[in-house]
C-alpha cells in the first residue's frame, strides 16, 4: 500500500526533500530539479504517497537526471518493477495509481527553456563538462547552476511542463522467473530473458544475432 505519510509542499518540505534526493543523485542540477518537480505534480494529482511496493507506477521516457529524482520522491524503482523505462528521448512521465486507475502525464514545455534562466551560463558550462574550468569557474558554475535550480523549484508546474491527466493501461505487475544457467558462460539467467540456440538456453550477452534485414 502507499506510504499514509502526508504529502506537505511547503517551501522548507520541498527544499529539504530536494537536498536529500540530490544526496542520492550525486549532484544538483537543472534535470534533478525538473525530475522532482514533475513528480510533485504526480503526488499530488493522484493524491498518493510514496509508493512502499508496486501502487504507483512510473512509465519514464527518458533515462536523464531527473528521473533519479522520481525514484527517490515516489518510490517508483526500476528493483521494485515500478519504475518502466522507454527509450524515446523526451523529458517525458506517465504516473498511474494503481489503487484508483487514475494516471497523469507530465511532459516538458517546450516554451519553457532551463538555459534561459541563465544565458551566460553555457560557455561556463562547456568548460566544466571537457575539464578545462579552473576551481573559481568550477565555483562560480556551481553557484549559478544552483540559482537556476532555486528558480525551478520555485516556478508554477505549469509553466515548466505540459500536464494532462489520462486513461493509461496499468502495467502489470512485475514477475520473478526462474533462472537457468546459460549453456555458453553458466551464468544464471532469468528464463524470461535467454534465447534458444541449438536446443539450449543461451543468454542474451552470448547469443548470436541471425538477422537478413539490409
Amino acid at each position: 500500500m502507499c506510504s499514509t505519510e502526508e504529502f506537505n509542499n511547503t517551501p522548507a518540505d520541498r527544499h529539504g526533500r530536494f537536498a536529500e534526493a540530490a544526496r542520492f543523485h550525486g549532484h544538483i542540477c537543472p534535470g534533478l530539479a525538473l525530475g522532482y518537480r514533475a513528480a510533485e505534480v504526480a503526488l499530488e494529482r493522484l493524491r498518493s504517497g510514496r509508493a512502499e511496493d508496486e501502487e504507483l507506477v512510473t512509465i519514464a521516457e527518458t533515462d536523464a537526471c531527473g528521473v533519479d529524482a522520481i525514484q527517490f520522491l515516489t518510490g517508483c524503482t526500476v528493483g521494485k518493477g515500478n519504475l518502466l523505462f522507454k527509450d524515446h528521448g523526451k523529458h517525458a512521465f506517465t504516473f498511474i495509481n494503481r489503487r484508483t486507475g487514475n494516471a497523469v502525464r507530465v511532459i516538458g514545455n517546450p516554451s519553457f527553456d532551463a538555459g534561459s534562466l541563465d544565458p551566460d551560463l553555457a560557455p561556463i558550462r562547456a568548460q566544466v563538462m571537457q575539464g578545462e574550468a579552473s576551481d573559481e569557474e568550477f565555483a562560480e558554475y556551481r553557484r549559478r547552476t544552483e540559482r537556476i535550480v532555486e528558480a525551478i523549484l520555485e516556478i508554477p508546474a505549469e509553466t515548466l511542463f505540459s500536464i494532462q491527466d489520462i486513461d493509461a493501461e496499468i502495467p502489470k505487475r512485475a514477475r520473478i522467473f526462474r533462472s537457468v544457467p546459460c549453456a555458453k558462460c553458466g551464468e544464471m539467467t532469468a528464463e524470461s530473458r535467454v534465447r534458444v540456440e541449438d536446443g539450449k538456453f543461451v543468454c542474451y550477452a552470448c547469443s548470436e544475432e541471425y538477422t537478413r534485414r539490409l
